[in-house]
């Protein structure tokens, strides 16, 4: 392979590690809030807790006073029982006496109850102090994390851009100008060539540009995509083993409650993989660019079966061997893993291979019926 091309291809994977390292450490700052956000809620349901029970004993004691103010009226109004002259008199201050007693009644009633909520409304404080001090230490422990991985992430962003600007100059500068121009509008400036194809933009090269790239010894650009193209015999062989075997590939479940496709040009993102998945009373929809696994736009969320929420979204697909866990797959944030991403790719390419044999075959069956052998 040429010096230049050798060189490239090892500075576009230097240009993604030092993309995603720049990513990973701008994203710090809003995980240390969701951090902070969770620890926020479990301080506030600690003074929830609290409130509720200092409102509760300021509720106890009020009634206390009001007992005691009761009790003094009903002193006060026996006192006065033994200087009444009339019977009217005597019987007015007895019902006096007897809607003071109720009263009482009713006060003791609300502070029993009071009582009896209070062990529930400490074990509740107590619980929130617990939950806080485990949440305060675990939390500390995922900020020392998040930094630590920062520092890693600095130094290793150090060490790729050093290697970055040590192949860059390996590289003929007007070469390295228009990698670099069609890097920033692209988000790559290589495409590796398989099976006769730019792996990146899909378009089938003509014979001659394909032995071209094969031998390596001249910079050749795709005509679509205007990408630097580059071959590797060994993915080569890897695709002509998978066209050629005799294994059958498996088929998509119908019925799955999850669904993958591939989008050929969705939108802004070009090429992608649609993940779909079903749930009780409604579906959702995640979008991942083709080549770099990256998540493009947020999740959306449609009521019904995907296959009636996104009728859009399913024309000229095709469908896509992959099931994860629902937990996995939003474990895996914004970006695919790199084996689920090899996994479709390669289900991909397999479905491809098999629907050009798929071809391949009607079109000779049909030729032999035109032309039947002679008997």
């Amino acid at each position: 392979m040429l010096s230049d091309l050798q060189n490239l291809v090892e500075l576009q994977i230097a240009d993604k590690e030092i993309l995603r390292l720049k990513e990973e450490i701008a994203a710090l700052p809003k995980r240390v809030a969701v951090i902070e956000e969770k620890l926020a809620k479990t301080r506030a349901k600690l003074e929830k807790a609290k409130a509720t029970a200092k409102a509760d004993e300021a509720a106890r004691k009020k009634h206390e006073t009001a007992i005691a103010d009761l009790q003094s009226k009903i002193s006060k109004y026996r006192d006065q029982s033994l200087d009444v002259k009339t019977n009217d008199q005597y019987k007015a201050l007895l019902h006096e006496i007897q809607f003071a007693e109720q009263e009482i009644r009713a006060n003791e009633d609300k502070i029993l109850d009071l009582m009896v909520n209070a062990e529930a409304r400490d074990k509740d404080v107590k619980a929130a102090e617990g939950e806080l001090k485990a949440e305060t230490v675990e939390i500390e422990n995922e900020k020392a994390q998040a930094r630590e991985r920062t520092a890693e992430d600095e130094k290793q962003l150090a060490e790729w851009g050093g290697k970055r600007e040590k192949l860059r100059g390996g590289v003929n500068p007007d070469t390295l100008r228009h990698y670099e121009r069609v890097m920033k509008f692209r988000g790559s400036g290589l495409s590796e060539v398989r099976d006769q194809q730019c792996m990146t933009c899909r378009v089938r090269l003509r014979p001659q540009t394909y032995n071209e790239v094969r031998t390596g010894n001249t910079i050749i650009e795709c005509e679509s995509c205007q990408r630097i193209l580059y071959f590797n015999p060994e993915n080569e062989a890897t695709i002509e083993r998978t066209n050629f075997t005799t294994k059958r590939r498996a088929r998509p479940k119908i019925d799955s409650q999850q669904a993958w496709f591939y989008h050929p040009s969705y939108g802004e993102t070009g090429e992608a993989f649609l993940a779909f998945v079903n749930g009780s009373s409604n579906s959702t929809r995640r979008v991942y660019e083709l080549h770099t696994g990256r998540q493009f736009g947020d999740i959306v969320q449609r009521e019904g079966s995907f296959r009636l929420a996104f009728p859009e979204d399913l024309n000229g697909v095709i469908r896509l061997n992959g099931n994860w866990d629902q937990e996995e797959i939003d474990g895996w944030g914004a970006e695919l893993p790199m084996v689920v991403l090899d996994s479709l790719i390669s289900d991909l390419a397999a479905a491809r291979a098999e629907s050009r044999h798929s071809s391949h075959a009607a079109a000779s069956g049909s030729a032999s019926s035109e032309h039947p052998a002679a008997s």
